[in-house]
């Protein structure tokens, strides 16, 4: 004899979920950037090797899946791919100014600090600073617009993404609904 699920539920409050989970070897980006921290004070300029890897919880459909990896993959890929072998710059930092310089370089001002870089290297994002959990709130917001144009019928309830920039360290950033 079989149960059903909502038998083995503890009360009516309880809810289930279902997950798909994406960290596959390719989802992964190489990028330069620096830290702005609180007292005004930044890191060097230096780089990190990035994994990406997004939960998504759904219902299930009526055929029993969530979504199906092989169309939710690109989605990712299509996300991050932009970001590889780019200067990241916080766009939204107060203390950092970026400004094209001619047709083909960038101006990237902190402080006393000034980088020219060719503008075809510079990728500049509506963050506040480029940290692993901000870039990873980039990523979710962007996935999530993409999921919605892709699976207009799924109703997401979870979207997580991290961001390693090293082996055991990473950035989270979370939505529920």
């Amino acid at each position: 004899m079989t149960s059903s699920l909502t038998s083995l539920l503890p009360s009516s409050r309880a809810a289930a979920t279902w997950t798909i989970h994406l960290e596959k070897e390719y989802h992964k980006f190489s990028a330069a950037h620096f830290l702005i921290f609180d007292d005004g004070t930044a890191e060097r300029l230096h780089g990190h090797n990035y994994r990406v890897a997004v939960d998504l919880d759904t219902p299930r459909t009526s055929h029993g899946m969530v979504i199906d990896f092989k169309r939710v993959k690109p989605l990712v890929t299509a996300i991050i791919d932009p970001l590889d072998e780019r200067f990241v710059v916080p766009g939204l930092h107060p203390d950092l100014t970026c400004r094209a310089i001619g047709n083909d370089e960038t101006e990237i001002r902190h402080g006393k600090r000034r980088y020219i870089v060719p503008t075809e290297e510079v990728c500049v994002l509506p963050i506040l600073n480029s940290s692993s959990e901000n870039l990873a709130e980039w990523i979710g917001t962007s996935l999530l617009d993409s999921v919605r144009s892709a699976f207009p019928r799924v109703q997401l309830t979870r979207l997580s993404v991290s961001v390693e920039e090293t082996p055991g360290q990473q950035g989270m950033f979370t939505l529920r609904f």
